[in-house]
């Protein structure tokens, strides 16, 4: 509004309307490093041009994690974002019966506790409705903390356990009971526990961003982890008895269709599962120990963006290559690590460029698919009723494809399938388990492959591991590890070599990093590392061929994400073998 004198002690006033002061939630992702300001204002333009949000078009548009949406929410609205970790250690579980679940569930509302007369309140909803709250505390202030909605399933699925009864108090989530405790329960009461234990675990790696959970007893003790960007950490809330533990691997059987009677021979199964609007393929394997059954679930999202070429960690140089790569009419792309390496992640990144452009069919044989991608025609082998990676193979060069991709090259059959394939006028992508791209030609040896098909097709070998990366947000420059600089640099580090590390921040956890990103050793066959392949040299002499002809090894690679502030020069001891920390020699 406006006010104007217009006489001695007169005054006229006019109103203009209200003035919004706060951020769109767009612009405090921008302030956040977590989007680009040129995804910001393609969001706008197609929300204007389809009449919807911007922050919804922003989902659509990039991977904007539920944590920095719901963080830039809770800012734009004033309020508390919440830290499920904390919340969990001190949830009052009394508080829940006080008001009736279906008005809770339907206003996405969870009192948390009541601490200096203030009620602290979960919500996924900034303007959840409190009032019919403010009846029930009436003496009490009301702050509402915005979580994620799986973190808002997490509290909930804690909350089940304890009204259940046959859960401990949320505060400890699930404690450690005498054996009689478990055996006085009901059997119906018992399989009630372990199902909603499952979920409330599953919605925990789920809310840490996990990739993978292990449960594994050794004598009285069971061990909970999740591994979190490469690391595995002990979960201390669940303190299973070996009995739960029985009972929990029984449930994961079932759902995973599993026989519960086999317990001495390994067994692999997988699991479909949703929470909320993503969908979730678990890769479950069992296996017997000294003190019984352990168990791996490996979690993949199937509703998560798929990486571009250019967010891989490739040096530019690299991407560059990758993307002619995957341009050639025939020939063999092998990428290659150990399990968990990310190669698949790499692969995928490619299709996804191929089923952009469009122009070229484009078939997969997986186990599993990982990932769905449109435009690309994607096969699941199914060894139990005989269709394997090598009876895909032969059928698919009779559907026209131009590219195919064999999810992984595992014996001499599927190998010499997918040589043919090259030799038939087709590329063809796949992933082998070694450690780098020469192990990768000497596999290829050992699989049965003549030396001079191998020197016909081979058009490049792309070895990696993932590294963690520094969280952006908290990085800062370090004084280098002497003991690893020395090792790296035996006569001296260069002059412009820098460090950094993440001091650790509330987007991190505290850890400093957030992510990981791939180490990468690039080997194109040229004409000069094809005329020794034909020849089938030692080991050494390819390596020491291939780095005068240009090889980028993963030492050079990890050096130049230190120095670029990438990861942390810690990471390098853990990806490197002693053997190639220091410069290897070029002639």
């Amino acid at each position: 509004f406006c006010v104007t004198k217009i006489g001695e002690d007169s005054y006229s006033r006019s109103d203009y309307g209200l003035l919004n002061f706060s951020q769109e939630v767009g612009e405090i992702l921008v302030e956040m490093g977590a989007i680009d300001p040129d995804d910001l204002e393609r969001a706008r333009s197609l929300a204007c041009e389809h009449g919807g949000d911007a922050s919804e078009e922003l989902r659509r548009l990039v991977r904007v994690e539920d944590r920095d949406l719901y963080r830039a929410l809770a800012r734009q609205k004033g309020l508390r974002f919440g830290d499920v970790e904390k919340l969990l250690g001190v949830i009052d579980a009394n508080l829940f019966e006080r008001v009736p679940r279906a008005f809770l569930d339907h206003n996405h509302l969870i009192p948390i506790q009541v601490h200096d007369g203030v009620l602290q309140v979960a919500t996924t909803d900034p303007d959840a409705p409190i009032e019919d709250l403010r009846k029930v505390f009436r003496n009490h202030q009301i702050e509402l903390h915005l979580v994620t909605p799986t973190d808002f399933r997490r509290l909930w699925a804690t909350l089940d356990l304890w009204v259940s009864g046959v859960g401990p108090s949320p505060a400890e989530i699930v404690s450690k009971q005498p054996e009689d405790d478990l055996l006085s329960r009901t059997d119906a009461e018992f399989e009630a526990h372990l199902v909603a234990l499952f979920q409330s675990l599953l919605l925990d790696a789920i809310g840490e961003s996990a990739s993978d959970i292990h449960l594994e007893r050794y004598g009285d003790r069971v061990r909970v982890r999740l591994r979190v960007d490469g690391e595995l950490n002990d979960i201390e809330r669940y303190q299973l008895t070996p009995r739960e533990l029985a009972g929990l691997i029984n449930v994961i059987k079932v759902r995973s269709d599993l026989d519960i009677t086999e317990r001495r021979l390994p067994q692999g199964g997988r699991i479909r599962v949703r929470a909320g609007g993503a969908a979730y393929d678990l890769r479950v394997q069992t296996q017997p120990s000294l003190h019984g059954e352990h168990a791996v679930l490996r979690l993949l999202p199937q509703t998560a963006k798929l990486i571009s070429i250019e967010d891989l960690g490739f040096s530019a140089l690299t991407a560059r290559h990758y993307e002619r790569l995957i341009d050639n009419p025939a020939g063999l792309v092998l990428v290659v690590g150990p399990t968990g390496s990310g190669k698949s992640t790499t692969l995928y990144a490619g299709l996804k460029r191929l089923a952009e452009d469009g122009r070229r069919k484009v078939i997969t044989v997986e186990d599993p698919i990982e990932y769905s991608i449109e435009n690309i025609q994607q096969t699941r082998v199914r060894p139990d009723i005989g269709f394997c990676f090598s009876d895909a193979m032969r059928s698919f060069v009779r559907q026209d494809p131009d590219v195919i991709l064999v999810g992984e090259i595992r014996d001499a059959e599927t190998a010499l399938e997918a040589m043919r394939a090259s030799q038939t006028g087709h590329l063809v992508l796949s992933t082998l388990h070694c450690n780098d791209a020469i192990d990768a030609v000497q596999r290829l040896y050992d699989l049965g492959l003549h030396p001079n098909t191998i020197a016909g097709e081979l058009l490049a070998v792309i070895a990696q591991r993932l590294a963690k990366r520094i969280c952006d947000r908290c990085r800062e420059e370090v004084d280098p590890d002497p003991k690893i600089v020395e090792e790296l640099f035996p006569e001296g580090a260069p002059g412009s070599f820098r460090t950094f590390r993440g001091k650790g921040c509330s987007r991190c956890k505290g850890r400093g990093t957030r992510g990981r990103v791939g180490v990468i050793e690039y080997l194109a066959v040229n004409t000069q590392v094809r005329i020794a392949i034909s020849k089938q040299p030692a080991v050494d002499e390819l390596r020491q061929l291939a780095l005068d002809t240009g090889l980028v090894t993963m030492r050079d690679s990890a050096i130049d994400h230190v120095t670029q502030g990438i990861i942390p020069l810690s990471e390098l001891p853990r990806i490197l073998p002693e053997e190639r920390m220091a410069l290897e020699g070029r002639h």
